[in-house]
């Protein structure tokens, strides 16, 4: 458990943040808010300030669940929160759910980017022939090479041989290789000169790839023009490499304080840990 952080560096964020985030205040904004690391911290857990704030941000504005976890592992996020209307952007962007309560399933999916991944499948088996292969469909369901099965899923990967994976459909290809450093795997990708999909690495020797142009900042976009929000009033704030493209595409991006320099470095500003509940101050900052 990380230690409650001093007055002094919750006050200096908050006014940190009011420097960017003033002109946003009490506007309708459309705000992407990134899942684990930004919502919830690494073991799954939100905390109820967080639920608090972000309900009171769903009551003012358009809130947009925006994560790399799929439609199976998104839905219980949003439930988890309160949130019963809103959008949800899954699979770094490939699928998008609108929430409402009068959807048989509580939700009906708006817009899916699908992709072949046999070209990139067969190259990556060449320079990773240990890693472990998943393909997830625009249905929601995976098929994954033997005993590879994540959480982030939502249901349990049906197990199938590389060969088959390559002639799938894809919304979302994952690949992970236990053995390797993220910074090993990040070699071996930039190498391997796979092409033709859109790939972020994130915290472990983890690759998602994604139809060519797809990110989360992409289907946010989609969702602003089908609401008619102005870009001048999009907020986004994410701790991860796959929220880069969003951080840079909302009129404030906000980085969490445990994000890792380079992402950092993109965003307009920076607020305390996902354990500090940082993304608390910023939702604050915009609701008044």
């Amino acid at each position: 458990m990380n230690p409650a952080p001093a007055t002094t560096d919750v006050e200096a964020t908050r006014a940190r943040l009011a420097d960017h985030l003033d002109q946003l205040a009490g506007e309708h904004l459309l705000i992407g808010l990134d899942v684990d690391g930004t919502l919830v911290d690494h073991d799954g857990a939100m905390s109820a300030p967080m639920r608090e704030a972000l309900q009171r941000a769903a009551r003012g504005s358009t809130v947009v669940i925006a994560t790399g976890r799929s439609l199976g592992a998104t839905v219980p996020i949003v439930r988890a929160a309160g949130i019963e209307h809103g959008y949800a952007v899954c699979s770094n962007g490939a699928v998008t759910l609108e929430m409402d309560p009068s959807a048989p399933e509580g939700y009906r999916v708006i817009d899916t980017r699908t992709f072949q991944p046999g070209q990139a499948l067969a190259t990556l088996r060449e320079v990773a022939p240990d890693a472990h292969y998943a393909v997830e469909m625009a249905s929601g369901a995976f098929r994954a090479t033997p005993g590879f099965q994540d959480a982030s899923f939502g249901v349990e990967a049906i197990e199938s041989d590389l060969d088959q994976l390559m002639d799938l459909e894809a919304v979302r290809v994952v690949v992970h290789v236990p053995d390797l450093s993220p910074q090993e795997f990040s070699r071996v990708i930039a190498e391997s000169g796979v092409h033709g999909v859109e790939y972020a690495i994130g915290w472990t020797a983890w690759l998602d790839m994604a139809a060519p142009g797809v990110s989360k900042a992409s289907a946010l976009e989609v969702v602003r023009e089908r609401l008619d929000i102005p870009r001048e009033r999009t907020l986004t704030v994410g701790d991860g490499f796959n929220d880069v493209e969003m951080l840079d595409w909302a009129q404030v991006g906000v980085a969490m304080g445990q994000a890792p320099q380079g992402v950092k470095d993109v965003a307009d500003t920076v607020t305390l840990s996902v354990y500090e509940d940082g993304t608390v101050l910023v939702l604050e900052a915009v609701a008044r």
